[in-house]
């Protein structure tokens, strides 16, 4: 038997599990039609959510033996949940995906035909078109993949998401890499491997509201550029040239008003030196002290979340008191 894990990171979505159980095991079953040599497990990552969602599992977990989960202690952010998803799951392939059915669990079979035999190591979505996203976000989203794909050796496709179905071999992969600070899209482009891309008309979320705020977007793209690229550190340089070219032009400026107000002149001369040379230096402590945060990170070597309840604990809690 070929297992496959189902791996769904959670943040108050106790609106859509029902909905999404309900999906995800009416396409599981059919696929095990079609397929007899397959079995599937669900692994919930609970992410410190303050609804019903921990209930939810429990109760699904009472019901389907398949069903497993991981609840964070608090909430450590839908990386640390993928991460822990992709650690704990046992299949032979193992696919990631949202709970929000935004994910639609209808394109499973399809991903698993091209992963089964080899052919290819993942099988992931990708968004051809942002239909339900507001004009200024899609600009915003765009507009991060074309800077990234500049600045860094690492390509990022447009669109592509974190809905992956993937090999064994993949999964070990991106383990391997378990730095703190993590950046999912990419990792799963650096390691490389034979990706096939499904083109993926975008929908909105069935129910409940996204965790995602423009601004959570925006620190994740900072996330993903400093994780990815160093192109941040030659601005110094490009800072210092700017520098240089306008204190000169500051310089000369100051050096021809003197001529007719010595005053005003020796005052723009001061003034421009000031405003440059503080410029200067708070951009390139700005950038270093970015790096140097995130290599401080690194360093501390903090677990990248912490469990607080499983469904095994739950399991032998409920046998305890039924004693």
């Amino acid at each position: 038997m070929k297992l496959i894990s189902v791996v769904v990171p959670c943040y108050n979505e106790q609106e859509v599990l029902p909905l999404f159980y309900d999906e995800i095991i009416k396409v599981s079953n059919a696929m095990k039609q079609e397929h007899p040599d397959i079995d599937f497990e669900f692994l919930f990552i609970n992410d410190g959510s303050k609804d019903r969602t921990l209930e939810i599992f429990r109760e699904l977990a009472d019901k389907d033996e398949r069903v497993r989960y991981i609840s964070f202690s608090r909430n450590f952010g839908k990386e640390a949940g993928m991460y822990a998803g992709l650690k704990n799951a046992k299949g032979d392939f193992v696919v990631v995906m949202d709970a929000d059915l935004q994910h639609p669990p209808a394109f499973l079979p399809q991903m698993y035909n091209y992963v089964k035999d080899g052919e290819f190591d993942c099988a992931t979505t990708r968004r051809v078109s942002r239909t339900g996203e507001s004009k200024i976000r899609s600009f915003f989203a765009r507009m991060f993949y074309k800077i990234m794909n500049k600045i860094s050796q690492t390509e990022i496709v447009d669109g592509a998401q974190d809905f992956r179905f993937m090999s064994r071999q993949m999964v070990d992969a991106v383990l391997a890499m378990s730095e703190y600070n993590r950046f999912s899209k990419g990792i799963f482009s650096w390691v490389g491997f034979r990706v096939q891309y499904m083109p993926y008309e975008n929908v909105e979320r069935l129910a409940g509201t996204t965790s995602w705020s423009f601004w959570g977007l925006f620190k994740y793209s900072l996330e993903g550029i400093m994780a990815f690229s160093t192109a941040p550190l030659s601005f110094s340089i490009f800072f210092a040239i700017f520098g240089a070219l306008l204190s000169v032009l500051f310089a000369i400026a100051g050096i021809v008003t003197m001529f007719f107000m010595p005053a005003l002149g020796a005052a723009l001369l001061v003034i421009g030196a000031l405003l440059l040379v503080g410029a200067f230096q708070l951009g390139c402590t700005g950038i270093l002290g970015m790096y140097l945060g995130k290599t401080y990170m690194e360093v501390k070597n903090r677990p990248i979340y912490l469990t607080g309840e499983t469904d095994e604990m739950y399991r032998e809690r409920r046998k305890n008191a039924d004693k």
